[in-house]
């Protein structure tokens, strides 16, 4: 007769354990390889049973909050100052708030690019030029949440981070992705893109918009139409003229993006370029 405690230790052994189910050993560092080409092909495999043809990536700061929610914060703020007037640290949060609510409205923005883009092109069930965000807060809440307005699919391309980042409530939820690196997280944001909108942001937006210009200038990617949201704002955070004049880039360069102000003019940017019967109608 064998013995029955002896086979329940064997068969309780991490070693017996089938591979695919042993996530301790899939952890493992000699095994980066091999969750690198799962997180390309989980995502990717997906989108293919979903029918996403192409899409419109949306950037965007993750702390830039809807109008009525910012003109709240600047209110509370205000009142603290009033309270404590000369208080460096309550005066520095006035001002941010003050900062917060200009740049609010362009949460409306985002929510109308992405409710616009995909009542105009997600009809009879394709799915074209569908949005794409990092599944955060934001603006990326805001680009999800537009195209939720309509019933249109949305993408979010989650991170985990050190600290908790949960993703927004309006990315349909058969493409809400979870990352754990952020090179594939790229390599899936511009796989399918047409165009990528850059609204004001951080680091985060930074990031992703030079990256893909640096394609673009180096012949690495291609027909990516690029659109910045908020042309003073842009200006004013990155002084293009002074990387032309020190030659560090060409005149040329600056022909890699466009800005727009509102939802409608990026559009008909990106569908100019990509949609030859609609800019046949804006002529």
């Amino acid at each position: 007769m064998p013995d029955e405690s002896r086979l329940s230790d064997l068969r309780s052994s991490p070693a017996y354990r089938r591979a695919d189910q042993d996530l301790e050993f899939l952890a493992r560092d000699e095994l980066r390889a091999v969750r690198l080409q799962l997180e390309w092909l989980k995502p990717e495999l997906i989108q293919q049973d979903e029918g996403i043809r192409s899409t419109i990536v949306v950037f965007g700061s993750a702390r830039l909050v809807e109008p009525a929610l910012a003109e709240q914060r600047l209110k509370e703020a205000e009142e603290e100052l009033a309270a404590n007037p000369d208080d460096p640290a309550v005066q520095r949060t006035a001002a941010i708030a003050r900062a917060q609510f200009k740049l609010a409205p362009y949460y409306d923005e985002a929510r109308a690019f992405g409710r616009l883009v995909s009542s105009a092109c997600q009809i009879d069930g394709q799915c074209d030029f569908v949005i794409v965000t990092g599944g955060g807060p934001g603006i990326m809440e805001a680009a999800n949440r537009g195209a939720a307005d309509v019933g249109g699919k949305s993408i979010g391309l989650n991170i985990a981070l050190p600290h908790e980042q949960k993703p927004n409530p309006y990315i349909t939820p058969s493409l809400c992705f979870q990352f754990r690196y952020f090179a594939l997280r790229k390599m899936h944001f511009l796989y399918r893109a047409t165009s990528l909108v850059a609204f004001p942001g951080g680091f985060g937006t930074l990031d992703e918009l030079f990256e893909t210009l640096t394609l673009l200038q180096t012949g690495k990617v291609s027909g990516v139409t690029v659109v910045l949201i908020g042309r003073a704002f842009w200006e004013q955070l990155i002084n293009w003229s002074f990387l032309v004049d020190s030659g560090l880039i060409s005149e040329e360069d600056l022909q890699l993006f466009h800005y727009a102000e509102t939802a409608q003019e990026a559009w008909d940017l990106i569908a100019a370029n990509h949609l030859p019967q609609h800019a046949a109608r804006q002529e």
